[in-house]
């Protein structure tokens, strides 16, 4: 089926800023639209520090909470001074420090659970 392009909505006479090239009986629209994109930094990374603060004070098995602690400060530092590759190092290192240091803390508390009943 043949369409009247300007019948169409958004046609030559509703389109403010338009190119119109007549050819014979064809009728070419144009219209350029330029989209200016900009990069978003990365999220800083997380440091970890309120979970590090929990480890080191509720059941600081083997000082893991305090290692944990110290390089939550750490990551914390460095984020601050836009050192972000150091800063995530540190993160991760709290991360894992943390992790430790909640699965010795629940087998501690099953084990003494256990020896108690």
């Amino acid at each position: 089926p043949y369409v009247n392009m300007e019948e169409m909505p958004g046609s030559k006479t509703e389109m403010p800023g338009s190119t119109t090239v007549t050819a014979g009986s064809t009728t070419v629209m144009s219209r350029s639209t330029t989209v200016t994109m900009e990069e978003l930094p990365p999220p800083p990374p997380g440091d970890h520090l309120v979970w590090s603060l929990c480890s080191s004070i509720y059941g600081n098995f083997c000082c893991l909470g305090l290692l944990a602690f110290f390089f939550s400060v750490k990551s914390r530092d460095s984020k601050v001074q836009g050192d972000y590759s150091r800063a995530q190092s540190y993160g991760s290192t709290a991360r894992c420090l943390n992790i430790t240091a909640l699965v010795a803390n629940v087998v501690v508390a099953i084990i003494v659970i256990i020896l108690l009943a």
